[in-house]
């Protein structure tokens, strides 16, 4: 599909190890680029869920392409535990997909103006809904927290200043104009971080990751691969804690821990974390942050 590239394609596959007769789950569709992958590799089937109404009606083509090998189910993926019971593997790759990302109309992006939108789902709270009623502190709670920006206040109060704010190119000015002159030497835009933390509010990224993981650990049979590409600080910390507090190379529970405190059960052996190679980066730019952190299901 033109337009999507799929990040770590090869490390995604050579972690999955697809084979003939599983089954597995990508639980992030997007364009459908992991999934086509997997289903070409193997003679298996697909599980796609994607919470983008977009993302499932392109990937109609996909589902007649694969003769039926394919299933697509519009949903969030921290319900995948609802849609299948037992997979081979499960594949997330986190963050907004290059297809909402260069859709102005949907406000993922300030390189093209648009409304100031972010909603994966199309429903719900949008970020012009955000950034128009929260108040100072919310607002910077949001921009702190999920965008990790030193100037979270400041950018904040120019936001609150500025109001209505309905579009993206107007935000962005806003919010490079609160970061002032010096913020527009780095190598970043000066909105990258405030519009990063907008979506993953917007969406509840985090706690949708959060979930996820657990649903897929659920639904993994035993030797099942989960793979896991993260993008920013925040989703790889989260990946990296669920997989080593229930992998083989954890530490043992302290002698000093409360008496009753459950210890963590040994779930995952980890496999080794990828980056993407200097290559791919150079062909493909928005691969330059990208982690993946995959392990195997141990048997009960």
């Amino acid at each position: 599909m033109s337009g999507h590239l799929p990040v770590m394609l090869s490390e995604v596959l050579e972690a999955l190890a697809p084979r003939d007769g599983a089954h597995y789950v990508d639980g992030t569709f997007g364009g459908g680029g992991y999934a086509s992958a997997i289903l070409e590799a193997a003679d298996c089937r697909v599980l796609g869920v994607d919470r983008d109404p977009d993302a499932i009606a392109r990937g109609q083509a996909l589902v007649e392409r694969f003769g039926g090998r394919l299933t697509l189910v519009q949903g969030e993926y921290s319900r995948m535990d609802e849609f299948t019971q037992a997979t081979d593997g499960v594949v997330l790759d986190l963050g907004v997909s290059s297809f909402q990302f260069d859709e102005p109309a949907r406000g993922f992006s300030f390189r093209a103006d648009g409304p100031l939108d972010m909603r994966m789902s199309l429903s719900g709270e949008s970020a012009a809904d955000v950034v128009n009623q929260a108040d100072e502190r919310g607002l910077t709670q949001i921009i702190a927290r999920y965008g990790e920006e030193k100037n979270a206040r400041r950018i904040a109060r120019a936001i609150i200043a500025a109001r209505p704010v309905t579009g993206t190119a107007q935000l962005a000015d806003i919010v490079s104009e609160a970061q002032g002159p010096a913020a527009l030497r780095h190598a970043i835009h000066p909105a990258t971080r405030t519009f990063q933390a907008l979506r993953i509010h917007v969406n509840d990224e985090l706690g949708e990751l959060e979930r996820g993981l657990d649903a897929a650990l659920n639904i993994l049979k035993p030797q099942g691969r989960l793979v896991v590409v993260s993008f920013h600080s925040l989703e790889d910390r989260m990946v990296k804690r669920f997989l080593t507090e229930r992998s083989t190379t954890a530490p043992h529970a302290s002698r000093h821990a409360p008496v009753g405190t459950p210890a963590r059960k040994t779930s995952f052996q980890l496999l080794p974390r990828e980056v993407p190679s200097a290559e791919e980066i150079e062909s493909n730019p928005r691969a330059r942050s990208a982690k993946l952190r995959a392990g195997i299901k141990l048997a009960a």
